[in-house]
């Protein structure tokens, strides 16, 4: 498969897999409280991270039989996409006690660089979103292109989460969102198992 279109479906999965996601709602919180470019930095910074580590995984269980890394794949996301429709959204409404301590100035860049390195870098390890790119870069064997399309997409997430987070909530619920991504992953599992089964 090209890479491109590799990335595009990591690009594809990921990116819904993250909106409902707690990160989405520390980047509206951080993003509230402190000027954008060092809570962004942080926070790609953490997901640069996790995507490395998560790709690194996936190359080492792409190196099993293929069969049954499909098999493991299917199921994943089957699993994932369970995990999605039974979970509630992170809830933005704890944003609203966050807004009256929006800092004018606000700490020194790297202080803030560092809280959303670290919020991030512990709230997401063994996340959905870092289970699934595991699972891509195992089911595809291009460890490359699969972290160049999720990290994109998560930084494209907490982008907008930052920029235009409190008007993307009221025009897209999270919940159907979460369910989009569902939906998603489901047809991955299917489309991974039927592969599967033809050999």
């Amino acid at each position: 498969m090209d890479n491109v279109i590799i990335a595009a479906t990591a690009f594809a999965v990921v990116f819904p897999a993250e909106l409902p996601d707690k990160t989405f709602v520390a980047a509206l919180v951080l993003g509230a409280r402190y000027r954008p470019l060092p809570v962004l930095a942080g926070i790609w910074a953490a997901f640069a991270v996790h995507v490395g580590v998560a790709t690194a995984v996936g190359g080492l269980v792409a190196a099993l039989p293929r069969r049954a890394v499909e098999l493991v794949a299917g199921a994943l996301f089957f699993v994932g996409a369970v995990l999605l429709l039974r979970s509630r959204p992170a809830d933005p409404a704890e944003l609203e006690g966050h807004k009256a301590a929006g800092v004018v100035g606000g700490p020194a860049a790297r202080r803030v660089w560092v809280e959303a390195f670290g919020v991030v870098l512990v709230a997401e390890f063994g996340d959905l979103t870092q289970i699934l790119t595991a699972t891509l870069a195992a089911r595809y064997h291009r460890p490359i292109p699969v972290g160049v399309g999720a990290l994109l997409a998560l930084c494209t997430v907490t982008g907008l989460a930052v920029a235009f987070g409190h008007f993307l909530l009221r025009v897209a619920p999270l919940r159907r969102v979460q369910q989009l991504a569902a939906i998603v992953l489901l047809g991955l599992s299917i489309s991974t198992m039927i592969d599967v089964l033809r050999g």
